[in-house]
């Protein structure tokens, strides 16, 4: 959505209490849901801003930071995607397809049949293909914030270094198969309720490839490929979250007269101790003291740059939000960055001398006579 005003979306005003809000958007939910518009792509698109709209303002903490820094403080919304748009859509970054995964299936299920329509993707029917391979890595907060490249030591079958993934020794040829005599298939007859079928099936001699060499290798045994440890280097974006997988084309298994299979890099983010992210922010509590939060103050914050000198105004209250511009996630697809929200939490004391009791008791005289009124 672009940046288009959540009350508004709701038809709320910015006072409307939880019952307001739950109410409009139940209306407008069943107004918009595409099982009452098939084919509408126009209410596909109000559905989903209603919902993004809701997302945010239901929870109270992303609305205050909402009410206070706009759609800057809350990260992207609904949608998490650092870089606006889509965030299950997909990119390409350095030759490399980049997607989410959040339903914690395996790589070759449904999720990669939805981003890559399929294990063969753009390959034609037919053609030999490699395996595909997936495997893991795990970054820490700031890897993945500033990105970095990662080399995976992997043992996948390789072109045979002897043949060359012909399956044929050295000084030999291929010959026709003399079982499909070249076709690389053969016809099998099924007999069924409603009488023989015949059925094109893969020949089991060739392997669909029409010819069998007339010596196989010696070291690959005519199979073409042979283990070895691979060192394959993974670009990370800077701005990667955890659940992304990254899509190698071609850097999986190898096969004889055939491409390779994909790679597939299941990316994982570990919790840091101080911050959190949502979507492209950077979220951070610092805390102060009751007479720093009474009389002003600057504190220093750390964030993923460094420390940074931030002045708190006289009277802040616990729990408000401060922003610091450009010190967030960068986004995927530009080089912009989010911010980074501060929130600072007043302490008050627990244990008290008695020269503070009696500052504290004066001060209070002081405000019930009307002084500090």
């Amino acid at each position: 959505m672009a940046n288009k005003d959540y009350y508004a979306v709701l038809g709320i005003e910015k006072t409307a209490d939880d019952k307001e809000l739950k109410k409009a958007y139940r209306k407008l939910a069943m107004k918009y849901h595409p099982d009452k518009n098939p084919d509408n792509k126009e209410a596909e698109e109000k559905f989903k801003e209603v919902n993004e709209a809701y997302e945010v303002l239901k929870d109270k903490q992303k609305r205050q930071r909402y009410d206070q820094f706009g759609h800057a403080g809350v990260g992207g919304a609904a949608g998490g995607g650092a870089s606006g748009g889509n965030p299950f859509e997909g990119f390409n970054f350095n030759g490399q397809d980049i997607h989410f995964d959040f339903g914690g299936g395996g790589a070759f299920g449904d999720i990669f049949s939805q981003f890559f329509g399929g294990a063969g993707g753009s390959r034609t029917a037919g053609e030999a293909r490699g395996r595909d391979v997936e495997t893991r890595v795990t970054l820490s907060f700031e890897e993945a914030i500033f990105g970095k490249d990662v080399t995976l030591s992997l043992t996948l079958n390789d072109v045979c270094s002897h043949c060359h993934g012909t399956t044929v020794e050295p000084g030999f040829e291929l010959k026709e198969c003399p079982t499909c005599k070249g076709a690389g298939q053969q016809i099998r007859v099924m007999n069924t309720m409603f009488g023989p079928i015949q059925q094109a099936v893969t020949c089991e001699t060739c392997h669909g490839r029409g010819k069998v060499p007339e010596k196989e290798c010696t070291r690959c045994h005519g199979t073409g490929v042979e283990r070895r440890e691979q060192d394959i280097t993974v670009k990370i974006p800077a701005g990667i979250d955890d659940g992304a997988t990254i899509r190698l084309r071609e850097h999986g298994e190898a096969v004889a007269g055939g491409v390779r299979g994909d790679l597939y890099v299941h990316v994982r983010v570990r919790a840091h101790k101080k911050f959190t992210r949502e979507g492209d922010l950077i979220l951070s509590e610092e805390h102060i003291s009751m007479v720093d939060a009474a009389l002003g103050t600057e504190i220093d914050v750390e964030t993923v740059d460094g420390i940074i000198t931030m002045k708190v105004p006289a009277g802040t209250q616990s729990g408000t939000d401060f922003k610091l511009s450009g010190h967030g996630v960068p986004h995927l697809r530009s080089d912009r960055r989010g911010p980074h929200i501060v929130s600072v939490i007043v302490d008050t004391p627990t244990k008290l001398t008695k020269k503070q009791r009696e500052l504290l008791e004066e001060f209070d005289a002081a405000k019930r006579r009307g002084i500090f009124s």
